[in-house]
């Protein structure tokens, strides 16, 4: 265990949101026990102690509390409960605009958030040429930032932020506000401080974002922490949240004591007579696992248990699967495997077997189907019977969790071969 830099313990914030409000101090003195209001708890008994050199990533709805625990422990906010201790200089970069004054040009706002950071006018000066390059806003640095479009606004004060050379950074989801280019350009500086060991904290509603820099992740809900731990493991929960909705209504419920990880549908025969019926679909984890989930790149096989009234030729059982967005990622059956079927009567099934589930985080649903080769006869069809929620601990971005290896040459590469 190393230091900690910021201890976070029984941090609650509570707000008061006023139905009306006067215009005048005279309005407010009159209104003050009148005025109707709702009670609003952003934060309610979060506690979290991050670690010298850490990257914590902060998820949640938009509304669940991560901007008013980032405020908090820049001190722009002073929690209603609970304390907040903070270890090192800090520089935060929160909502646009945050500590730079209109009518100021961009010069003079770099003087003015130096000096609100703790450095001299002498300090701020040996910096000022690298605040300005890395914003590149040379030519607009004399104007007043009041003209400064949202991107100009978040490039000043990432560029002052992470000159200043803080112990920690702390930043609010404003790097999405960047061109992708700039976007870049911030990341690598990110993973530059890493390498110095400074310890950071962000928003962002990017999970990918999360899983290729952060050590650990805070999920957020209503303002309560409902998950901190792995990235893919926080990662989950937050998309978990994100089928729930704001209000925990909706989604899919999933059991995670199964010890046998093994998932089972069933399904009443018909009433009406069909020569083939779907039973029962079962989808199986590898023996050891203990979750609910699969973990990417583990075996899983898919198996269609049917009932058939008599004896049927040349049958064909078909499965696709789709992703969380809708989109078809596989569409296959016996037939294109170069599987041939004669279905006897009574009951028997059918497994599709995947040797590697190669693909990343997210609830991919499936769908089975029997029909007849000839005449193309669909017999039974289940609908998005298949739920498969997979997790990845990995770094790696992107869909497919492909395996891959490296290798490393020196010498001159021309004499590769001779």
């Amino acid at each position: 265990m190393g230091d900690v830099a910021i201890s976070i313990q029984d941090v609650s914030k509570h707000f008061r949101l006023y139905h009306e409000r006067g215009t005048s101090l005279k309005e407010r003195l009159v209104k003050v026990r009148t005025s109707r209001y709702d009670e609003l708890w952003a934060l309610s008994q979060v506690s979290l102690d991050i670690e010298e050199g850490q990257t914590i990533g902060i998820l949640g709805h938009n509304g669940s509390g991560k901007s008013t625990l980032l405020k908090c422990i820049c001190g722009v906010l002073q929690p209603t409960s609970g304390q907040i201790v903070v270890q090192g200089t800090l520089a935060g970069l929160l909502e646009l605009g945050a500590g730079f004054q209109p009518e100021l040009s961009g010069r003079d706002n770099v003087f003015l958030n130096g000096s609100m950071l703790g450095l001299s006018r002498t300090e701020i000066e040996n910096v000022f040429d690298d605040i300005i390059k890395f914003s590149e806003l040379e030519q607009f640095i004399d104007n007043q930032v009041k003209f400064y479009s949202s991107g100009m606004y978040v490039r000043l004060g990432f560029a002052i932020a992470v000159n200043v050379d803080p112990d920690i950074l702390v930043i609010d989801e404003v790097l999405a506000v960047g061109d992708e280019r700039f976007q870049r350009k911030c990341m690598d500086k990110i993973r530059e401080f890493q390498e110095k060991n400074k310890t950071i904290v962000f928003v962002t509603q990017s999970a990918e974002q999360v899983r290729q820099i952060c050590d650990s992740t805070l999920v957020l809900k209503n303002g309560h922490s409902i998950a901190f731990g792995e990235p893919g493991h926080a990662i989950r929960t937050f998309r978990e949240t994100l089928l729930e909705g704001p209000d925990g209504v909706g989604g899919t419920v999933i059991d995670d004591a199964d010890p046998n990880a093994e998932r089972v549908i069933e399904f009443e025969p018909d009433s009406h007579e069909q020569p083939i019926q779907i039973l029962d679909v079962v989808l199986s984890y590898p023996d050891d696992a203990s979750n609910a989930y699969l973990k990417s790149g583990d075996p899983l096989s898919v198996r269609v248990a049917y009932q058939a009234e008599n004896d049927i030729d040349d049958v064909i059982f078909s499965l696709t699967i789709v992703e969380p967005k809708g989109e078809t990622l596989l569409s296959t059956s016996t037939e294109q495997m170069g599987l041939h079927f004669d279905v006897k009567t009574g009951k028997g099934a059918m497994e599709f077997a995947f040797q590697s589930w190669p693909l990343l985080d997210g609830l991919y649903k499936g769908s089975v189907g029997i029909q007849s080769r000839k005449g193309g006869v669909m017999y039974d069809w289940k609908e998005d019977v298949v739920n498969i929620e997979v997790l990845y601990d990995g770094k790696s971005g992107g869909l497919l969790n492909l395996p891959i290896s490296g290798s490393f040459t020196t010498g001159n590469l021309n004499e590769r071969g001779q």
